[in-house]
């Protein structure tokens, strides 16, 4: 049997008459840019995420990298600022904070959960610090209690980089099938830790980030982006910083970018986002198994949190002898992918960080190894990845 560790072109089947038809409007629109389709998926998002404001951008790293700018503009943050985030991330996290001339402070994770360890935040906080970037990696939502506590003790910003968890949910037990929309209350801008039943990520702190990657949980047909927050007037700075720092035609308050989330992505996105709670239903299914019957004693699997805590937008493992691992897969026909394989602060372009010592990252980077998973992986195939798995031997 061949398993990929992720088919785009069966995923995109699963909704594809929706999504042709979706595009084809567009093209009949003659619309393009800044258009109904993405005013519609904005306003959608925004109210599936539970916040105020959506503002569509070109891709995950510059919503991030805008919302830090527009801080920046708010006086909010300045040059030479700390902005604390977890270790074991992808490197848009960090080339985010330090894109804007701030100074990314790297925060170990807990080995069990692959997450910021919110006991170790506090000793990093300095007179410098200013914010706290959390990452809901994998899928596994990163918030708790703790980091909101801190954040308001220390009057930090709480910024999110929400690109692989869109569906996850914070501090709910049960099925994710029974949280809705329609559920979902606003958050007190000037309090942030959420007082809705069922909170999504994206809508915990002051303001979150969003990849629409393909391959992403919502993912387009190409890149893009979008930052949600309960701010009107970081959003505002946002929409405007993206649209080359302009808020009327031809008129520049900042010395802005091209940053836009287009019609034809908008379109696909808004058909997508109908489908994603099944979607996400149908990986946390498939996760279910594989927690439920990998027992190889060589092969660990982090905590498994509740449903509604995780949307596995990726399923990892580790193993002490992960490359061989993967070879093993790779031969009877499972594509697996490593995520990621070299730290940030281990990549030569932060060679000033090189220094640092951290143990459990590096493990982590060390011994990660991602399963396949998808909305159109079949049981037969998660089976069959199971049943190699549990047939790997040292």
């Amino acid at each position: 049997m061949q398993v990929n560790f992720l088919d785009l072109k069966s995923v995109t089947e699963l909704h594809g008459d929706e999504i042709k038809a979706a595009i084809n409007n567009v093209v009949d629109s003659g619309w393009y840019l800044h258009g109904e389709a993405t005013r519609q998926f904005e306003e959608n998002f925004a109210r599936y995420i539970g916040t105020k404001y959506c503002v569509g951008v070109g891709n995950g790293l510059e919503a991030l990298s805008l919302i830090l700018r527009a801080y920046k503009e708010l006086g909010k943050l300045k040059d030479g600022d700390e902005v604390i985030v977890p270790a074991n991330t992808f490197i848009a996290s960090v080339l985010a904070i330090t894109e804007n001339n701030l100074v990314p402070v790297f925060a170990e994770p807990r080995f069990d959960t692959l997450l910021i360890d919110d006991s170790r935040l506090e000793s990093l906080i300095t007179e410098r610090t200013r914010a706290i970037m959390i990452v809901h990696l994998y899928g596994r939502c990163a918030y708790t209690d703790r980091i909101g506590e801190l954040c308001n003790k220390y009057n930090l910003l709480l910024i999110e980089d929400n690109a692989q968890a869109h569906g996850c949910c914070f501090g709910v037990d049960g099925n994710p099938s029974d949280v809705h929309t329609a559920d979902i209350c606003q958050n007190d801008s000037s309090f942030f830790i959420p007082h809705s039943s069922f909170p999504r990520t994206g809508s915990l702190g002051h303001a979150a980030g969003h990849s629409f990657y393909p391959g992403k949980n919502l993912g387009a047909m190409g890149d893009g982006g979008a930052v949600t927050t309960d701010d009107k007037e970081l959003a505002e700075v946002i929409r405007s910083l993206g649209n080359y720092g302009s808020s009327a035609k031809y008129v520049y308050k900042y010395k802005g970018e091209n940053s836009r989330l287009d019609e034809l992505q908008a379109a696909v996105l808004d058909v997508k986002l109908k489908h994603l709670d099944e979607d996400n239903a149908h990986r946390q299914h498939i996760a279910a198994y594989y927690y439920d019957n990998i027992s190889n004693p060589n092969v660990a699997l982090p905590v498994r949190l509740s449903d509604a805590n995780n949307v596995y937008h990726i399923f990892p493992v580790l193993c002490e002898r992960r490359d061989a691992l993967q070879s093993y897969l790779k031969e009877h026909g499972i594509q697996t992918l490593i995520h990621y394989p070299v730290a940030p602060h281990q990549q030569e372009c932060y060679k000033e960080y090189s220094h640092l010592s951290l143990p459990i990252t590096e493990r982590i980077h060390r011994e990660e190894l991602s399963l396949p998973m998808s909305p159109s992986l079949t049981m037969d195939e998660a089976r069959y990845v199971v049943d190699c798995i549990n047939d790997f031997e040292l």
